[in-house]
């Protein structure tokens, strides 16, 4: 027992000499001592004890700068959430929870850029996991996800204000990861393979001391909240891509979201994010509709999406009373890997469709519904430009008569569609507010402004531009967790889509929908996730 009280204190030195460059100085404290945790005033004096055998732990401030602390239970793995109460003279248990299956090597907790309170914990066997945690106490801690860190770590830390999780790799040296649950990656920001493991320490705790937190050049994005998501995709890995937003006749509450599993084919989800079927048309890649098309004495709503085996656009109908969806044709397009697609109704109030290919070709196709043979399509091509290199999402400002193309590396194209030989034109480079890959764009309408929305997927965020030149920036936003309703954020977006519709609810001026690249809370497969324009308006200030 001595020696595991003596490694406890060893490490809570470790632990406190670590937090000097990045706690600050407290009225009241926190110290692990022989019998446990110890709270004291400002005087010194002992205001409470958790009588406890401690393995690891770890403390931050609130936002009523009240000492939070988490502990593990050397004997039975518990882990306990813990505050200093305002008084200063109780501890209070907020939280008390099972430890991991595996053994805990370290943990260290992380406040995040929404105020959220983390907790990372390591593993001896390369294991680890990250948690959300309730400040209140009204909810259980919540698993964000898993990750793969250094075997038998020597000791982490987080730095909040880069969201930057350190870790001591003994015989390597000192890791950094991204703490954000919603971006990856790690590299080895110190190589040490030659110190002991005292050394190593005293190494890293001059490191953190001495290594400034690297200052954004740019503002930080907004952040907004879901206010739902979307059933997790049927397929494994990287399949959710693009959604599609259909807008009920009558009741907005009502509307539906068309949404690709770019490996299996198109699912259907309520405003709620049940889904309500599934058509499973192969590899579909992306997906666009409009409502209300003239067909002779017809009034279609129709919906097309890019099938990538048979490099063809796969043509759906829309039924008008209860938004079913059903295939209706099968068009070839003669692009020989075609990917991203958008549409938009022409001046003949029937359907263009314009489908890209990785090759930068872009192709604008006019559907026509033959009138000698019933329920027959065919697909006309009407003109082709290319851009340098690949494109994906792409929309079509019908108010404007404007296609705009998002090309991966460099930005966003603009071109005009009532010039028949009209060029594109790059209006939106890659910038510090517009990160490559530029993907999914997405328009929104409304009395209040015009609106272009661009996901930034090479930073996680999506930046807005005035619709109309000179497409002036308006701000940028991330999607963060909604905790409350347990509902993670959207990181690595692909395809999105933009109503302005009055859709009731949270959604009465309007809806945007996101691919979501990694899905946590739990962890699984990918999804979409949902977000009150007025949410973004807000932020932004539009």
């Amino acid at each position: 027992m001595k020696q595991v009280i003596k490694q406890g204190l060893a490490l809570a030195a470790l632990a406190m000499s670590l937090a000097a460059v990045l706690t600050p100085t407290q009225a009241q404290t926190l110290s692990l001592g022989k019998q446990g945790l110890e709270l004291r005033a400002a005087d010194g004096r002992l205001s409470d004890q958790l009588k406890l055998r401690i393995k690891r732990w770890d403390q931050r401030l609130d936002s009523q700068g009240r000492t939070l602390a988490l502990v593990q239970d050397a004997d039975s793995g518990r882990l306990l959430l813990l505050r200093a109460e305002p008084d200063g003279k109780q501890l209070k248990q907020l939280a008390r929870w099972s430890g991991p299956a595996y053994a805990t090597e370290q943990l260290c907790l992380h406040r995040d850029a929404q105020g959220l309170l983390q907790l990372f914990l390591l593993g001896d066997d390369g294991l680890s996991e990250q948690w959300l945690l309730d400040e209140s106490g009204r909810s259980a801690p919540r698993q964000l996800r898993r990750l793969a860190t250094p075997h038998a770590p020597l000791a982490c830390r987080v730095r909040d204000a880069e969201a930057a999780l350190y870790i001591a790799e003994p015989g390597v040296g000192l890791w950094r990861y991204a703490a954000d649950a919603e971006r990856e990656g790690r590299r080895l920001v110190l190589a040490d393979a030659q110190s002991d493991e005292k050394a190593l320490l005293q190494r890293l705790d001059a490191w953190l001391a001495a290594t400034p937190v690297a200052q954004a050049t740019a503002p930080a994005p907004a952040i907004v909240l879901p206010s739902a998501q979307t059933e997790p995709v049927r397929a494994q890995g990287d399949a959710a891509d693009d959604p599609a937003i259909w807008v009920h006749p009558l009741r907005g509450e009502r509307s539906l979201i068309l949404g690709t599993d770019k490996k299996l084919g198109l699912a259907v989800y309520d405003l709620q994010g049940r889904e309500r079927q599934f058509l499973p048309v192969g590899r579909i890649n992306n997906v666009d509709l409009r409502q209300g098309l003239r067909y002779g004495a017809q009034s279609l709503d129709l919906a097309v999406a890019t099938q990538r085996d048979e490099h063809a656009l796969v043509l759906f109908g829309i039924s008008r009373q209860d938004g079913r969806v059903r295939e209706l044709a099968r068009l070839p397009t003669g692009l020989d890997d075609i990917y991203g697609l958008c549409v938009g109704r022409n001046a003949e109030g029937g359907l263009d469709a314009f489908p890209n290919d990785k090759d930068g070709r872009v192709r604008q196709f006019r559907l026509k519904r033959d009138a000698v043979q019933k329920g027959g399509w065919s697909a006309t091509l009407v003109r082709e430009f290319r851009l340098p290199s690949q494109p994906e999402g792409c929309v079509v400002d019908e108010a404007k008569q404007q296609l705009f193309v998002g090309e991966e590396k460099r930005g966003v194209w603009r071109v005009a569609l009532d010039v028949a030989e009209a060029q594109p034109q790059l209006v939106i480079p890659v910038s510090e507010s517009l990160h490559g890959d530029v993907e999914g764009l997405a328009i929104h309408d409304s009395p209040k402004g015009r609106f272009l929305v661009v996901s930034s997927q090479g930073n996680d965020s999506y930046a807005v531009y005035e619709a109309d030149a000179p497409h002036a920036l308006r701000g940028t936003f991330r999607i963060g967790i909604n905790a409350a309703l347990g509902i993670d954020g959207a990181s690595e977006t692909d395809g999105l889509d933009l109503t302005s519709a009055n859709l009731g609810g949270p959604y009465r001026e309007g809806l945007l929908v996101v691919q979501d690249g990694r899905k946590r809370l739990p962890q699984g497969t990918q999804n979409f996730k949902l977000v009150p324009w007025r949410e973004v308006a807000d932020k932004l200030g539009l």
